[in-house]
């Protein structure tokens, strides 16, 4: 039985590239191309390949928003990202979804044709870099966490990582269904505890725990 794939990405010349490619292999069958996330929500649907080979950057519904959503619908099609770069957040993200496979655009396609049949396989293939940076940032976090719990309440450990997240008193109040004076009391204790004076401080401790 044939490996049956879709292709996903955004950029034609890229997208037809590996469509010819891929059908140059024997006991490959490509089924559909598609240039953006709904389009490609549509052919997982209907063809249920065994192989979705995904760009992570595409317009509308991106690659880790197709991924959202074939893993609520528990969809059987394993996934390979295609991408020219992956941040520590996306790594994280994608390996959280299930991804099996992650392919930077730099590497040759002997090697995506090695990740897909491996992926097919029931194997992990992760470029070691964006995995090595990912964990490292994940246990930074969880260390972070676990320092900052001694001190701070988990009300105040979710506020810091809003205000880390660029999000003002308003916003955070209305997040977390709370009034703005709530918020300023949550922030006076934090700064207390910490020994920081405004939120600049706060920014650079909590991005200091890997909180951001």
């Amino acid at each position: 039985m044939p490996i049956r794939i879709v292709l996903a990405d955004d950029h034609t010349m890229v997208l037809q590239g590996l469509e010819l490619l891929l059908r140059q292999e024997p006991d490959f069958q490509v089924l559909a191309c598609c240039r953006n996330g709904d389009e490609t929500l549509r052919a997982v649907r209907q063809y249920r390949p065994d192989i979705l080979i995904l760009d992570l950057a595409m317009p509308g519904k991106d690659g880790l928003a197709v991924l959202r959503e074939l893993h609520h619908e528990e969809l059987p099609t394993r996934v390979v990202l295609l991408t020219a770069a992956l941040d520590e957040d996306d790594t994280l993200e994608a390996l959280r979804l299930g991804v099996g496979g992650v392919v930077l655009k730099e590497m040759t396609v002997p090697l995506l044709i090695q990740c897909v049949r491996k992926v097919h396989a029931g194997d992990l293939w992760l470029e070691k870099r964006s995995i090595s940076r990912a964990l490292d940032k994940m246990l930074r976090r969880e260390a972070g966490a676990r320092e900052m719990a001694k001190v701070l309440t988990p009300r105040e450990i979710e506020v810091i990582r809003l205000v880390a997240n660029g999000m003002r008193n308003k916003e955070i109040a209305q997040r977390l269904a709370i009034s703005e004076g709530t918020v300023k009391i949550h922030l006076h204790r934090s700064y207390e505890k910490l020994h920081v004076d405004n939120r600049l401080e706060l920014l650079r401790y909590a991005q200091a725990k890997g909180l951001v």
